[in-house]
């Protein structure tokens, strides 16, 4: 690169200097290291003048050839570039391009120019504000207005809006008309901002008084529900029932959500506090329950934990279809009849299990199948609902015990002898105790090397399944006058079907029997004594015994 100001002297400026020149300053000499028109001689840049502030006059020595450019045509380039050659080479220092600044030099007083004063000072035309200006002028709503000859410039920072210094509309009105005169701008005048700045202030305070009041309702509601008391209704309710359905599992926010939905407590939170203080309170059983509307929490809980409240179908273990039918009749006050009869011709709907059967000897398809519980069964909802609930049950219960796997396990054909089997242990045990032997005795009956009883089981329990009783006397003529299937007597094997619906207890005992070679029993007590007995011998001790205590 050339350097420059090595001499010890100052040059006049040149017309040809490459500076100023049709070449442009760098143009291929600065950076391509190219002769230069001095032939090395020291060159010298005064502070160079822009393109637009030069008059229509001819400089000195310029030879006519840059003239004022004012109305002339010349494309805004030229004076673009001017502005920036000026910046850029007379700032000093790195420009924004990353290109280094030469450094001014000192006035030459030999220089014709180097006296006269530069752009935008002194005798120049200011273009500022014209078409011909460079940067273009801010729009005139942006532009700070001249001040007027005698005035005073206003002092930075003073200026205050209105609306905080509590200017009126006098001092508004007089500083918007001095602007325009400044500007000499005709304007219509502007109208008041005395009414919007009402306005202003009302929308500040309804905002922040909305804002006020909604921090405060919040805080309200958020200070009842944690530590507030819960809406409650006051006394035992109104001369209003209704039947509310707990389901099983329901715990007490759920059984206080299904309360209010009633309409019997006003709210869960009231319930689950009257749930908590009241002893026994969490003992509440799924089932459907007559209550009052408008009850107070306390009342509500008390009446559920009165078993007169509750309107329910229990079905206990052993029990026969035809005591469950009765029992839902009554429930839903329905005529008598009304759910056997809908139980033989939907039962194929209710849910059994596909290995369930139904053959012309079976007196009731859904017998064993009406799961031992608490259903909740209240005036208003069908049979056919009640009895699919129970039928639901046992098929999970059947089928969590894995029943076909085990039956064969232990000798029978499939899960439906299983639950036949499970009702004969139910029916003729009396305790818990006896249940195990008991599966035994049924299972020893059944073998075909069984030489006392022939594969014959000989239970009262079945010939009065048959008969719809319960009698533990019954003559041995009656007896072998009955072909029936279920006499147990006469017939071979297990009967149909199960004879009632066997408990959990008694199932467990069905899978699960003794193996001590039982294979007679009797009440001895005629209730709830049971012995039994290996041999035939020992049977006829235990028979003699039955009859003494029953005085025959």
């Amino acid at each position: 690169m050339t350097e420059y100001g090595r001499g010890p002297g100052s040059e006049p400026w040149h017309p040809e200097d490459p500076l100023y020149g049709d070449g442009g300053w760098g143009g291929q000499q600065a950076h391509t290291g190219q002769q230069s028109p001095y032939d090395g001689r020291p060159q010298h840049h005064p502070q160079a003048p822009q393109y637009g502030d030069w008059s229509q006059e001819q400089q000195p020595g310029h030879d006519g050839q840059h003239q004022h450019y004012e109305g002339s045509g010349q494309p805004q380039y030229d004076q673009q570039f001017a502005g920036h050659t000026q910046q850029q080479f007379h700032q000093g220092g790195w420009d924004a391009t990353g290109t280094h600044g030469q450094v001014p030099y000192a006035a030459d007083p030999g220089d014709p120019y180097g006296q006269q004063p530069v752009a935008y000072g002194a005798e120049q035309p200011d273009f500022y504000g014209t078409e011909d200006a460079y940067p273009p002028p801010e729009p005139p709503g942006r532009r700070r207005p001249e001040p007027e000859p005698g005035s005073e410039p206003e002092a930075a920072g003073e200026e205050e809006h209105a609306f905080l210094a509590g200017g009126g509309e006098d001092d508004e009105e007089h500083e918007l008309q001095s602007r325009r005169e400044r500007r000499g701008k005709g304007r219509k005048p502007v109208k008041s901002k005395k009414r919007r700045t009402g306005c202003a202030c009302m929308v500040v305070v309804l905002v922040f008084g909305g804002g006020l009041a909604g921090v405060g309702y919040f805080g309200y509601t958020f200070y009842q529900n944690r530590f507030g008391t819960a809406p409650d209704y006051a006394g035992d309710g109104i001369n209003e029932s209704v039947t509310v359905e707990i389901p099983k599992g329901a715990g007490g926010w759920e059984i206080g959500r299904r309360l209010k939905e009633a309409g019997v407590v006003k709210s869960a939170d009231a319930f689950v506090h009257a749930q908590s203080q009241t002893p026994g309170g969490n003992g509440i059983q799924a089932g459907a329950y007559l209550l009052k509307k408008e009850m107070s929490a306390g009342s509500a809980v008390r009446l559920m934990m009165d078993p007169r409240s509750q309107n329910n179908v229990v079905v206990t273990p052993g029990e026969r279809n035809s005591g469950v039918y009765a029992a839902i009749d009554k429930k839903l006050e329905l005529s008598a009849g009304t759910t056997k009869k809908v139980a033989r011709s939907q039962y194929k709907s209710l849910g059994l299990p596909a290995w369930s059967e139904n053959n012309g000897d079976i007196m009731d398809p859904l017998e064993g199948f009406l799961w031992p519980a608490t259903y909740p069964a209240a005036k208003g909802m069908k049979p056919e609902a009640i009895l699919k609930q129970m039928v639901t049950q046992a098929k999970q219960r059947y089928a969590a015990y894995g029943l076909d796997t085990k039956a064969r396990a232990l000798g029978l054909d499939n899960a439906f002898e299983l639950v036949t089997v499970a009702s004969l242990v139910q029916a003729e045990g009396k305790t818990h105790d006896d249940f195990r032997k008991m599966a035994e005795v049924v299972y020893n009956r059944l073998k075909p090397t069984n030489t006392e009883t022939n594969r014959l089981l000989q239970f009262d329990s079945t010939y009065n399944y048959l008969k719809g009783t319960s009698n533990i006397h019954i003559s041995e003529k009656e007896i072998n006058s009955n072909p029936s299937p279920y006499n147990t007597y006469t017939h071979k094997g297990l009967p149909p079907g199960p004879i009632g619906n066997p408990g959990e207890d008694a199932l467990k005992a069905t899978l699960n029997p003794t193996d001590d070679g039982w294979i007679y029993f009797v009440a001895t007590d005629g209730t709830n004594n049971t012995e039994f007995a290996k041999t035939y011998a020992e049977f006829q001790e235990l028979k003699d015994k039955f009859n003494a205590n029953a005085g025959n």
